[in-house]
């Protein structure tokens, strides 16, 4: 894990990594939507080494995908995203819909099986939380003899994880985005990414045999970070399900 969003994995032979961000700290944005980037990443794009794939919930927002994470994407052979995304970044960028799936040919043979989920980046139904904080993809792997890895993206509707529960579940490994963002200008201050104790919910939900928090840190609109959510899986008796940085 390397801060942010940002993890790296290796399934079915290939090399993955999540929402490149590895500008340093400062503020991003635009007037009104500022983000505060607290501390840098942990490691640099070029220290990474051969990346075949990125999964990027989003394009829009900085601590998601950010100057030096859209240089790293001219070096990646394939970057999957929203729809909107893909349109946008265009080159080797392609868009998943919901339950749109694609498949990819394994280093050694076979193949594995990425499919687009549901993702809501917000309180309350998508077609009011799109249009303010844009859209956003979550994602889950498959391949024969492999775990089921779920990605969950920028998401805050346990109602989007019960759908891809009802299609995937069990999960083997739930790489959860739960850093309880909050903006008091949006939303009136409600979360539009899970938190602690709905990232334990979620973690049931799926059956997750194994879950790697990450974009709880870095950034100072996070209102959890780390010892939040060691505390809600302990009180939820599922402490040892949690992974700060293992692989897939």
């Amino acid at each position: 894990m390397f801060g942010g969003p940002t993890a790296g994995f290796e399934y079915g032979g290939l090399r993955l990594l999540t929402d490149p961000t590895f500008d340093g700290p400062g503020a991003y944005g635009r007037p009104g939507r500022v983000l505060t980037k607290t501390a840098p990443a942990t490691t640099t794009p070029a220290d990474l080494g051969r990346i075949d794939l990125v999964l990027l919930s989003h394009d829009e927002h900085p601590d998601n995908l950010d100057n030096f994470g859209r240089a790293l994407l001219d070096d990646v052979s394939l970057t999957l995203t929203t729809p909107g995304g893909g349109q946008r970044l265009g080159g080797k960028a392609k868009g998943l819909a919901d339950w749109e799936s694609i498949e990819l040919n394994r280093p050694d043979g076979g193949t594995i099986t990425v499919t687009g989920v549901p993702a809501i980046h917000g309180p309350g139904p998508r077609e009011e939380v799109e249009p303010i904080t844009g859209q956003v993809v979550g994602f889950v792997l498959t391949g024969e003899g492999l775990p089921t890895v779920y990605v969950s993206g920028d998401n805050a509707s346990l109602d989007a994880v019960r759908e891809i529960a009802g299609r995937f579940a069990p999960i083997d490994t739930a790489i959860l985005f739960a850093g309880a963002p909050r903006f008091p200008s949006l939303f009136d201050n409600q979360l539009i990414v899970l938190d602690s104790a709905q990232a334990v919910e979620a973690a049931e939900i799926l059956g997750a045999r194994r879950v790697v928090p990450v974009h709880y840190d870095s950034w100072a609109h996070f209102t959890e970070g780390r010892n939040d959510i060691e505390a809600a899986f302990i009180t939820a008796g599922l402490s040892d399900r949690l992974d700060w940085g293992g692989r897939s």
